[in-house]
């Protein structure tokens, strides 16, 4: 469970995105990380990201996978947490997944976005297309869930 709220992490994203590019950079994350009590190194945080900077949904997911990594979720695997989280999944999926035919689109993923306040004005589309592995213009549930779990290969 995240300590901070979307609508927070939110707020945080845009007052550290200064210039308005609409990204996060290693050195504006990690000094966040350090105020929040997470300590990594630049270096393990430009190793976990990946990239050399986020977006707002990348920001999110890479915020959940670091406090689920402190607040012991491991230990919550190895007691059948695997089968709560992938049920939990599969009801998130449900939530974007609008219209139940098993697929979310840019329109359904903007809906979403905009419902929970977290939609910044970007054009869903190319967050659909940078994890959509088929290239159908959507995603379903296991390019969902690679999105989710931050398995893109």
């Amino acid at each position: 469970m995240s300590l901070l709220t979307p609508i927070e992490l939110q707020k945080i994203f845009e007052k550290m995105d200064i210039n308005g590019d609409g990204f996060v950079s290693i050195e504006e994350l990690n000094w966040l990380l350090q105020n929040i009590g997470f300590n990594f190194s630049l270096e393990e945080v430009e190793s976990i990201m990946e990239k050399k900077n986020l977006d707002m949904s990348e920001f999110l997911f890479f915020y959940n996978s670091i406090s689920k990594q402190n607040n012991g979720d491991d230990e919550s695997r190895s007691n059948g947490g695997d089968e709560n989280n992938i049920h939990d999944l599969v009801e998130t999926f449900k939530v974007f997944d609008m219209n139940g035919d098993g697929f979310i689109s840019s329109q359904e993923l903007e809906c979403v976005l905009k419902r929970l306040g977290l939609w910044n004005g970007k054009d869903c589309r190319s967050m659909i297309c940078f994890y959509d592995t088929n290239f159908d213009g959507q995603l379903d549930f296991e390019e969902f869930k690679n999105m989710m779990l931050l398995n893109i290969s």
